[in-house]
């Protein structure tokens, strides 16, 4: 956990919640206009469903702050909701009413909601949505080639990560000139690009749901529906053992049959662990491929996520697979991590940028309590 920001005691903060399958990483923030870190960490060994618990570990850093909201990252808004909005009871429903688009996310986002709800219902919830960055898609960025009345009913591309491509966004206004045309990696155990035009989002990898895309650690990314046809048919996969399949056997623990976790398949002598890193590496350098003929072209990388921050062998493998677009990367700014990994003759810059969704969420959770 970080240490306490400045700010003293007395005044009020907001918390950021960001539930995982496991723990819920959470930060405080000064309820201020501009909002300053108080302190963030992770809850472990707490059920997603015990409001009261949840409380106290979070009053028990606020330094003598008062609580005035929590913000949630929500994983899907659907076609509805493209803007942070105040839990009710009903758009709570209505959220929960999308979880067939994020079965794997779309719960455990709405389980804390819910228990803080039930024992505390006067505090101010606000919902932040990962697809709100890209409701702006349209097509043919946006469009399945399926019948239309579909379509019509929501099945679409909405793409997701958008609270940290959000952060990167205002990042890259700060430094770089307007109208480059960057792909930003946001590389973890799920994984994504967005390819961005003056700080929009222009295309993305994820679509409907989060499996779409890029290999990740359990997900297979892109798959050919027709091996999802052959399951159903040839091995007897009902939809409830497909789902578990999608979402928790395949990408890198699929193929490397070892973990999930890069960080083990990077320290493993394993030759199947490799293959699952070139994989990984192949799947990301393929996309970005077609980010980039989103945008007509390419001027800036960007490396985020857990990931994409502390894996220098990655981002070598990736640019090096992207040497035929004039990537050239500066090995010892990349071992270093620093914010350039670019070398000076690169015609492609080549950027760390570490995500903070939850200064995102506490913004957008101000900006509801009106004192932005």
């Amino acid at each position: 956990m970080s240490p306490p920001g400045a700010g003293g005691e007395g005044g009020e903060a907001v918390a950021a919640l960001n539930a995982g399958s496991s723990s819920i990483k959470f930060a405080l923030f000064s309820a201020d206009a501009a909002p300053e870190e108080i302190m963030r960490g992770q809850i472990e060994h707490i059920t997603h469903a015990d409001g009261d618990a949840l409380l106290r570990e979070l009053e028990s850093h606020l330094d003598g702050r008062q609580l005035a909201a929590i913000g949630h990252r929500i994983v899907h808004g659907g076609s509805r909701f493209v803007a942070p909005v105040r839990l009710t009871p009903e758009i709570i429903a209505a959220l929960r009413d999308l979880t067939p688009l994020a079965p794997l996310h779309q719960p455990l986002g709405l389980a804390p909601i819910e228990a803080i709800a039930t024992v505390r219902p006067g505090l101010t919830q606000i919902a932040c949505f990962d697809t709100a960055f890209h409701h702006d898609l349209r097509p043919p960025a946006s469009r399945y080639a399926i019948p239309r009345a579909f379509e019509a009913k929501g099945i679409r591309r909405y793409g997701f990560h958008g609270l940290s491509y959000e952060y990167i966004a205002r990042r890259l206004k700060e430094t770089s000139a307007p109208g480059r045309k960057v792909v930003v990696a946001h590389l973890g155990s799920g994984a994504s690009l967005c390819a961005m035009l003056d700080g929009r989002s222009i295309d993305t990898t994820m679509g409907f749901s989060a499996l779409d895309g890029l290999v990740m650690a359990t997900r297979p990314g892109a798959i050919d529906p027709g091996i999802l046809l052959y399951l159903l048919k040839q091995e007897g996969f009902t939809p409830d053992r497909l789902e578990q399949f999608l979402y928790h056997e395949c990408g890198l623990l699929g193929v490397s049959g070892l973990s999930a976790d890069m960080r083990d398949l990077l320290g493993s002598d394993d030759p199947r662990a490799a293959e699952a890193i070139d994989l990984f590496a192949f799947s990301i350098s393929r996309h970005i491929a077609e980010m980039a003929n989103s945008l007509g072209g390419l001027d800036v990388l960007v490396f985020s996520g857990g990931i994409g921050e502390h894996a220098p062998v990655l981002r070598a493998m990736v640019a090096a697979r992207l040497g035929w677009l004039g990537a050239v990367l500066d090995e010892a700014a990349n071992r270093a991590a620093a914010p350039r990994i670019s070398a000076a003759g690169s015609r492609i810059e080549l950027r760390i940028i570490p995500t903070d969704e939850e200064l995102i969420i506490a913004e957008h959770t101000v900006a509801a309590l009106g004192r932005s």
